[in-house]
C-alpha cells in the first residue's frame, strides 16, 4: 500500500463507519459520541502528521529539482565559456590550450546532460506528489469540517436527549397524579370534617335543649312557691296578689 493510499484510507475510515450501528449497541450514546469525537480528533492528528511529512518530502524534492535546473543552466554556461575560450586559443595558434578547453567543454556538457536527466526524471514524480498533496489537504479539510459537524450534532443530540428525559419525568409525574388523584383524598377528609361538624352541632343542640328544660323546671318550681304562698294567705284571712292602686 502506498503512502498516499494509507493516508487517504485513514481520512476516510471514520467517515465510512456505520455510526448508527455503533450508537445502537452503546449503553450510553453520549459517552459513545464523546469517544467517537476523541477517536476522530486523534485520527486527524495522525493524518496531519502524515500529510506534513509528505509535504516535507515534496518540498525537498522540489528543492532538488530547482537545483538540478540551476545546474543545467550553470553547466551550460560553463560549457559555452570553455568552448569560446577554446576557439580563442585555436585562433591564436595555441592548439594545446584549445584542446584543453574543448575537453573542459565536454566535461561541462556531460554535467549538463546529467542534470537534465535528473530534471526529466524527477519532474513527473514531483507533479504527481503535488497532486497527491492537494488531495490530502482537501481530504484533511473535509475531515476537520466533519469533526466540527460531529461536535455540533453531538451537542444537539445530548440536549435533545436531556429534554426527552425531562419530558418523560414530567409525563411520569402527570401519570402518577392521574392514577392517584390527591383531590380524592381531600374529598374524603372533607367528608370526615363535615361529619365531625355535624356531630358538634348535634351535641350543641342537645346541650341547648337540656338547658331550656332546666329553666322550665325552675319556672315551674317558682309557680308552685307562689301558689303555696297564696294558699297560706287565704288561710290567714289576707288577700295575696292584690295590685295596689
Amino acid at each position: 500500500m502506498t503512502q498516499k493510499q494509507s493516508i487517504l484510507g485513514r481520512i476516510s475510515q471514520l467517515t465510512k463507519a456505520n455510526i448508527n450501528a455503533l450508537l445502537d449497541r452503546a449503553e450510553d450514546p453520549q459517552k459513545m459520541l464523546d469517544q467517537l469525537i476523541r477517536d476522530y480528533t486523534s485520527n486527524i492528528a495522525e493524518a496531519e502528521q502524515a500529510i506534513a511529512q509528505t509535504i516535507g518530502n515534496l518540498r525537498l524534492a522540489e528543492q532538488d529539482y530547482h537545483e538540478d535546473v540551476q545546474s543545467v543552466q550553470e553547466w551550460g554556461a560553463k560549457a559555452l565559456a570553455a568552448s569560446r575560450k577554446a576557439d580563442e586559443r585555436r585562433a591564436a595558434g595555441d592548439q594545446a590550450n584549445a584542446d584543453k578547453f574543448d575537453q573542459l567543454t565536454r566535461v561541462a556538457l556531460r554535467k549538463q546532460l546529467d542534470a537534465e536527466s535528473e530534471v526529466t526524471s524527477s519532474r513527473p514524480m514531483i507533479e504527481q506528489q503535488q497532486v497527491t498533496v492537494e488531495k490530502l489537504k482537501t481530504g484533511l479539510a473535509q475531515m476537520k469540517d466533519k469533526l466540527v459537524d460531529l461536535k455540533s450534532r453531538r451537542d444537539q443530540l445530548v440536549a435533545r436527549q436531556k429534554a426527552a428525559v425531562a419530558q418523560q419525568t414530567v409525563q411520569g409525574a402527570i401519570s402518577s397524579i392521574n392514577i392517584m388523584d390527591p383531590t380524592s383524598e381531600l374529598s374524603r377528609y372533607e367528608e370526615i370534617v363535615r361529619r365531625e361538624e355535624a356531630q358538634a352541632m348535634g351535641q350543641a343542640e342537645i346541650a341547648a335543649s337540656s338547658l331550656d328544660s332546666q329553666f322550665a323546671e325552675l319556672e315551674g318550681s317558682m309557680q308552685d312557691v307562689e301558689l303555696e304562698a297564696r294558699l297560706a294567705a287565704l288561710k290567714t284571712g289576707t288577700t295575696p296578689g292584690q295590685i295596689e292602686s
